[in-house]
């Protein structure tokens, strides 16, 4: 892979110089969805899987990006001096943006790059390709340039560039668990305080697997801001009868009691959601480190059913997913990821049923939304690296 890129960069762009490859990988939430930005917890690990970076400094102040995704865009140039989102600008809007991002931290980037992209991501997957490139981007700057920045700090940068450049208004989730990833272990992240620890993930006999519904989504355009809006509404509204800072500081019983000062159902459900999953990460992360896989299956499962009625962010592609991976005997459990309508799902399958269930889900996907899913079993990696 490695010389590949490193050839397409060259012919791109000359081999002069000093030429690094770095690498960022894409990350799966296996529970905890749409609590990252109610300060509730989430439980995302990171993949070996992602996006794979080939650059060099340069003396002028241009920016020339390529991406092996995106061959028909060609090379787009920018400078360091013209740091703005544009539509034209299309994916690196997303490297300009972290780019923009250590300017506004007092690290201005005063010399341009070349930089050419592999991801192996599936585009539009809900895996996080894009956070997978904020950090990645976020690496290189660090590498190339000498910043003193933490792999944490590169998260909370990435997350600031989505926000206030590339106008999404995300959670820390994602960022978080591709600048902090470690092999073999989730990371159970409390998102209103940013502790963390490592869990290690033991799934003997089963499997994590990845299915892609491959129906297109861009998360800026769909109603995630406005399930945020809706959770913010609820929160202020139950603020009025008790003193919380989100969310996420609510128990199951505590809501049961309070939910009465939210004066609009819809918003009830979402709310109800939000401190739901909450506890279930709780109980999930309890659950594994008692190595019981089963029951941490079970509440990957009424995670899904929450986040289909009462957060209503599944659609018929997800939905079938996830209901046709229940019918296969050795699925333990199986629930959307990601920010929802469309993307993927999360699966853990026990070994001997991993072809049976690509096959079964497969099909029977395939009969009802007319198009074919994808299917990836994977791995659970470590975070951003310079690779040569």
């Amino acid at each position: 892979m490695q010389t590949k890129l490193m050839e397409k960069f060259k012919e791109l762009f000359g081999a002069e110089g000093d030429i690094r490859v770095y690498f960022a990988p894409g990350r799966v939430n296996l529970i905890g969805e749409h609590t990252d930005y109610n300060g509730g917890h989430v439980f995302p690990c990171a993949l070996t899987i992602g996006t794979y970076g080939v650059a060099r400094k340069r003396e002028d102040k241009t920016l020339r990006f390529y991406s092996m995704n995106f061959e028909h865009l060609g090379v787009l140039e920018s400078s360091v001096e013209d740091l703005k989102q544009e539509k034209e600008a299309d994916w690196t809007n997303y490297p300009k943006g972290v780019i923009w991002a250590f300017g506004q931290r007092e690290m201005k980037v005063e010399q341009g790059m070349d930089l050419l992209l592999f991801g192996n991501i599936p585009n539009g997957s809900g895996l996080s390709s894009s956070a997978s490139v904020e950090v990645l981007t976020g690496y290189i700057l660090k590498d190339l340039f000498g910043f003193d920045v933490s792999n944490q700090d590169l998260a909370l940068i990435g997350q600031y560039s989505e926000n206030n450049f590339n106008g999404v208004n995300c959670g820390i989730m994602d960022q978080f668990a591709i600048a902090m990833g470690k092999a073999d272990h989730a990371i159970f992240l409390d998102t209103a305080t940013l502790r963390y620890e490592y869990a290690p993930i033991k799934l003997t006999g089963a499997k994590i697997v990845i299915s892609c519904t491959n129906k297109k989504r861009g998360l800026g355009d769909s109603k995630y801001n406005e399930r945020r809006s809706e959770c913010e509404t609820a929160l202020a509204e139950i603020q009025e009868v008790v003193g919380i800072n989100s969310l996420g500081d609510l128990s199951e019983e505590q809501f049961e009691q309070y939910q009465s000062a939210i004066k609009d159902e819809t918003r009830i459900r979402r709310a109800k959601h939000a401190v739901y999953e909450n506890q279930r990460t709780l109980k999930a992360v309890e659950a594994l480190q008692k190595q019981d896989v089963n029951l941490f299956g079970e509440l990957m499962n009424a995670s899904h059913v929450s986040l289909r009625d009462d957060y209503e962010v599944t659609g018929v592609e997800l939905d079938t997913m996830v209901e046709e991976a229940w019918k296969v005997e050795g699925v333990i459990g199986s629930r959307m990821t990601g920010a929802g309508f469309g993307g993927c799902t999360v699966s853990i399958v026990k070994e001997e049923a991993v072809e049976t269930f690509k096959e079964q889900v497969g099909k029977a996907y395939k009969d009802k939304i007319g198009y074919a899913a994808d299917f990836y079993v994977v791995d659970i990696g470590d975070g951003p690296a310079r690779l040569a």
